[in-house]
């Protein structure tokens, strides 16, 4: 049995694994779309995360919200809206030059993302990005307002230094509501930064963290070992660069051993690392069939031990002198 856990101090009770819906409507058309979210829901899983911008990258996708609009359009066909958490982000550019988070913006966007999720509110609207060009406070007024209206529930920050993060989160003890939860990456490969400039935050707050890049785009499937691996994917060439390297041949070493001990896969090996990782509440991830979302959900049931989070924690390299 799944166990919910409280993303940060919103009320919102979340499973160990959100679904990412950065897929839909991109490498996942609606039918598809749809099967994946029936079965993240059968497997468990009950929290969404997309975002506005979702994907004004692909050709012909100016504008974005194609991602909410595949979600909005699930949500209308099954009819039930009670038993999943909806969280979206604002504040990218959609490919038509406007973004940022004034209170203008904020207001104007909300409006949009919730006629294309087809909802009345949503559960955890983010800040996508930081704007440094306004004082943190700014935003915050603008959700205090959503809040106050019913338009949202609470509110999460993503990408976000740590000291403008710990400034929001002084601001919102003047009465300015506060970030629930970061969305930062962190995986097995990329964990060094997070846990040195974050962690501390997060925990000293009590806030939630939902990381993006659970899996590394991919990588730590461990379908990606070599550069003819790189071509099963349009995400190939920029995995290859990341990620290929020493540091990354370890990490799948790791995983490779810790998965054979646990007759599990390296994906779910990964994921089950970063539920019980310090801080953590829910690594995010994505599929593109129903079968890889089943596989990622049954992650939620692993339980590694002290001495194969040791072996994951691949040292970074010696730097030469």
């Amino acid at each position: 049995m799944t166990t919910f856990r409280e993303l940060g101090h919103s009320g919102l009770h979340i499973a160990p694994l959100v679904l990412g819906g950065n897929v839909f409507g991109w490498t996942a058309d609606e039918q598809t779309s749809f099967a994946v979210l029936d079965a993240f829901v059968a497997g468990g899983g009950n929290a969404i995360d997309t975002a506005d911008v979702y994907s004004a990258w692909v050709p012909g996708h100016k504008g974005g919200g194609q991602s909410e609009a595949v979600i909005g359009k699930w949500l209308a066909q099954r009819g039930r809206r009670d038993d999943v958490l909806l969280f979206t982000k604002v504040g990218m550019d959609l490919g038509d030059g406007q973004n940022g988070l004034s209170k203008a913006y904020i207001k104007r966007c909300v409006e949009d993302s919730l006629k294309r999720l087809q909802t009345d509110y949503i559960d955890l609207y983010q800040s996508h990005k930081d704007d440094e060009s306004l004082p943190v406070t700014e935003p915050l007024e603008a959700y205090a307002e959503l809040l106050k209206e019913g338009k949202i529930r609470a509110i999460g920050a993503s990408n976000f230094k740590p000291e403008r993060l710990q400034a929001a989160l002084d601001a919102a003890k003047s009465g300015l509501p506060r970030y629930e939860s970061l969305q930062p990456e962190y995986n097995l490969y990329d964990h060094e930064t997070f846990e040195k400039d974050d962690l501390a935050i997060v925990q000293a707050s009590g806030i939630g963290v939902i990381p993006y890049f659970g899996l590394a785009a991919g990588f730590l499937t461990g379908k990606y070992r070599s550069k003819d691996d790189l071509k099963k994917s349009p995400r190939g060439e920029g995995i290859g660069k990341k990620y290929l390297n020493d540091k990354g041949m370890a990490v799948l070493k790791a995983l490779d051993a810790v998965a054979d001990r646990h007759s599990a896969t390296q994906a779910q090996i990964a994921l089950a690392w970063l539920m019980q990782a310090p801080g953590i509440t829910a690594p995010i991830a994505s599929g593109t069939s129903p079968g890889q979302v089943q596989e990622l959900t049954e992650a939620m049931n692993l339980r590694l031990t002290a001495a194969d989070v040791a072996e994951l924690q691949v040292p970074e390299p010696a730097k030469a002198a």
